[in-house]
């Protein structure tokens, strides 16, 4: 038996304005909704990544579920991304409550803001989580049971916690500086777990996906769908688990629709269910696939980003640092409000792509912090983030005063 593990995360931030210092204490809506030619106005971005990736992929998805009973999928989707589809497009909230309804569509839980606040704040990342949560169950009715961290970061605290809170499996990266000789196509689990599995990335067969599939420079362009099942059936030889992990936006977004990656992906399906003893598992279905290997230790923090493969995206310089430990600092005060839109703004902010808008990493890694970016430079990007922590300071201290 040889199983495929398909997981996809859908995200998209709130983008904030180009907050002036001119706007602090005159401004208080930090979030671009006005303008819908902006280049960061939310509305626009989401609606035109919805006709891009989300709902052809979601079609593509739906379809194969109807198609084969073996076809499964799982899906981490943030709250932040869940409020932008509640508001301009529902229809993508139905389609995936249909995917949940019909049995072969997993939810991952994770951080309802996309944050890294398990670095910053353990309670507040706790009730990252439990918004999550409930948000998941409210929506389409499921109770998630494997937990992925923003990014993939993953070290050994975070697969403690796992543990401790009933995870049945939490995701990570399969780095080769961490696995060493093993294989990332078994299951294993984390240091000193009692139950939680640990699911890890075969980040080579999906990167081959996410970044290389249209670049027409690569050695192995064109890849066929023919091409990439030979070098599945040539990876499950390490084992029997090929955890292929990627962003949904991989498909329409990363990799436009002209590159043929909607083709070629349902033309992979199909030929892999083809083969006999061939299918597709949900995430939990992976944890159960096998007893766990052996135990896995990460000391240090892994991520799926960037070619160090750790924190250095959020936390390398003073400018990420600052902001976060700032915008941290005013938590319990702001908690002590009560003030629903003022913690509204707070955790918005927590939102781990605003330091990454903030990276000042050069060569291939600051050529993909650019395109993400929504902002001129990451010094733009920390000045109007300053901003708007000097304003949300201002409307803290103004609410206490009452």
């Amino acid at each position: 038996m040889r199983a495929v593990c398909l997981y996809l995360h859908i995200h998209q931030p709130w983008r904030f304005e180009r907050y002036s210092i001119f706007d602090v204490t005159h401004d208080h809506n930090y979030w671009d909704e006005i303008d819908y030619y902006d280049k960061q106005n939310n509305q626009r971005i989401f609606e035109k990544v919805a006709q891009k990736s989300y709902h052809p992929m979601l079609d593509l998805l739906e379809r194969n579920i109807k198609k084969y009973p073996e076809f499964k999928v799982s899906l981490s989707i943030t709250g932040v991304w869940l409020e932008q589809a509640e508001l301009w497009d529902p229809a993508l909230i139905t389609q995936i409550k249909r995917l949940v309804d019909a049995g072969q569509c997993e939810i991952v839980s994770e951080t309802y803001y996309h944050s890294m606040s398990f670095f910053y704040d353990k309670e507040e990342f706790e009730e990252q989580v439990r918004l999550h949560y409930q948000k998941v169950y409210d929506l389409f009715g499921a109770k998630p049971r494997v937990f992925r961290n923003t990014e993939f970061a993953y070290n050994d605290e975070l697969g403690k916690w796992c543990d401790k809170y009933g995870f049945t499996g939490v995701l990570a990266e399969g780095w080769d500086k961490v696995l060493g000789w093993r294989s990332p196509n078994h299951v294993y689990k984390p240091l000193g777990a009692k139950k939680t599995k640990l699911l890890l990335k075969n980040y080579r067969l999906s990167d081959d996906l996410a970044f290389r599939f249209g670049n027409q420079g690569w050695s192995e362009w064109p890849l066929t769908s023919e091409k990439y099942q030979n070098w599945l059936n040539m990876d499950c030889l390490r084992g029997p688990l090929v955890n292929l992990f990627m962003d949904f936006e991989t498909f329409g977004e990363h990799q436009w629709k002209d590159t043929g990656i909607f083709e070629f992906f349902d033309h992979f399906i199909y030929l892999w269910l083809k083969e006999y003893d061939n299918k597709f598992v949900t995430v939990s279905e992976a944890c159960e696939l096998e007893d766990a290997q052996d135990e896995i230790s990460m000391p240090q923090t892994v991520t799926w980003a960037d070619t160090e493969r750790d924190l250095s995206a959020w936390m390398s310089n003073d400018m990420q640092r600052e902001a976060m430990t700032s915008l941290y600092s005013l938590r319990k005060d702001i908690l002590k409000t009560q003030d629903e839109k003022l913690l509204r703004d707070f955790r918005r902010l927590t939102t781990s792509d605003h330091a990454y808008y903030m990276c000042t990493k050069y060569w291939n890694d600051g050529d993909v912090h650019a395109y993400f970016s929504a902002y001129d430079s990451p010094y733009d990007a920390f000045m109007y983030f300053m901003n708007i922590l000097r304003d949300l300071n201002y409307r803290l201290q103004k609410r206490t005063m009452l």
